[in-house]
């Protein structure tokens, strides 16, 4: 597990509220709200079509029909990586994760960088969860395992995940 040295806030690079995007019958994210801290690197993480290309495609501005609020603010340098490590070598995967650490903490560039292999969550320093267009949990690494009672952000994600799952059949049988 890595430690990073913590910064005061500062205004967000990313500012999302009540971000969705439809496609036809099926809506992909629904009513996201959340922030990326400047010079930061957020791990934007969940299975494979959970929404995760469509948040970085709205962040990026090329998503068609995306409704709601999304500020980027002040363009600060910022990186939106798309699983960027993906059929990468254990070597390269760890230097470029020591490249992206260097952007951030040397020249204060915020990084979004998706993925849904789990262990790379514990190299970010804050993480969106998300599950079927939502998002389930914002929070660092740490945070996120001491709130589940988890040794890894992966059992915490799938404690998060059953969370939202029961709670959504108890909403149903109430209807």
């Amino acid at each position: 597990m890595m430690n990073y040295s913590s910064r005061p806030p500062e205004e967000p690079a990313v500012h999302a509220q009540d971000l969705t995007v439809v496609r036809g019958s099926r809506t992909v994210l629904r009513g996201l709200g959340f922030t990326v801290p400047r010079g930061r690197i957020t791990g934007l993480l969940g299975p494979s079509g959970c929404g995760k290309s469509t948040l970085m495609r709205a962040v990026v501005g090329t998503q068609a029909k995306a409704t709601g609020t999304l500020d980027v603010l002040g363009t600060p340098e910022l990186l939106v990586l798309d699983e960027p490590t993906v059929g990468l070598d254990p070597v390269l995967r760890r230097d470029l994760w020591q490249l992206f650490h260097s952007l951030a903490e040397q020249r204060g560039a915020t990084l979004l960088v998706s993925s849904h292999v789990m262990d790379e969550a514990e190299r970010c320093h804050q993480l969106l969860l998300m599950r079927a267009g939502e998002v389930l949990a914002q929070d660092t690494p740490e945070a996120l395992r001491t709130r589940t009672g988890a040794d890894t952000v992966e059992t915490a994600f799938l404690r998060l995940v059953d969370e939202a799952a029961a709670t959504a059949r108890t909403e149903e049988s109430t209807r």
